[in-house]
């Protein structure tokens, strides 16, 4: 089955501006909507089935959040209501397994979240880039890589800034390394 599209059946309630993780088996959709949204779905792509997540102590309705995934539980943290009048700096733990949500805790906006302990710690802002909204950022297994976004003016950055949460030197990237093909012998006469 290659260059293929399959219809998902049964879907949650449409939305944008939702966040979405991928666990291994399945994909996790939470939140998102142009008021904010505090339902989501798992989606089996083997079984083609969606399976609601609990709404049971789940973070307030919210968009453009972000979520990551931990290995085993969704963290959902920040957004924003309709015409941004909340901005949110609370979130929550998801554990597709148990189907239940934990609180996060708020003891700080911005940081490095344990969720194995549920802390905070605060980063450096040394060299930081310009604070920013709307913007995308990965985790790349030693380093936070933010880059994109909409700055205070409301002008479009292309800017962005390496994290690095371990002590001493940051960790330098290792190129993708693509091998070069082989010369071709020319026949001999």
């Amino acid at each position: 089955m290659e260059d293929t599209w399959t219809a998902t059946a049964g879907p949650p309630d449409g939305r944008d501006n939702h966040t979405a993780v991928w666990t291994g088996t399945e994909m996790i959709i939470w939140g998102g909507g142009a008021f904010g949204m505090s339902t989501g779905g798992r989606y089996n792509p083997i079984t083609d089935t969606w399976i609601a997540t609990s709404t049971t102590n789940a973070p307030s309705a919210r968009f453009s959040h972000t979520a990551v995934w931990t290995g085993t539980e969704m963290i959902v943290w920040g957004g924003t209501t309709w015409a941004y009048l909340t901005v949110f700096n609370t979130g929550g733990k998801y554990n597709p397994d148990t189907d239940s949500w934990t609180a996060t805790n708020t003891s700080n906006d911005g940081g490095r979240y344990n969720p194995s302990t549920n802390a905070w710690m605060f980063t450096t802002t040394i060299n930081a880039p310009d604070h920013r909204s709307s913007h995308s950022a990965v985790w790349t297994g030693t380093e936070m890589i933010v880059w994109g976004g909409t700055i205070d003016n409301n002008s479009v950055a292309s800017t962005g800034g390496r994290y690095c949460a371990q002590s001493g030197p940051a960790p330098t990237p290792t190129p993708r390394v693509t091998p070069r093909p082989r010369p071709t012998p020319h026949p001999r006469p």
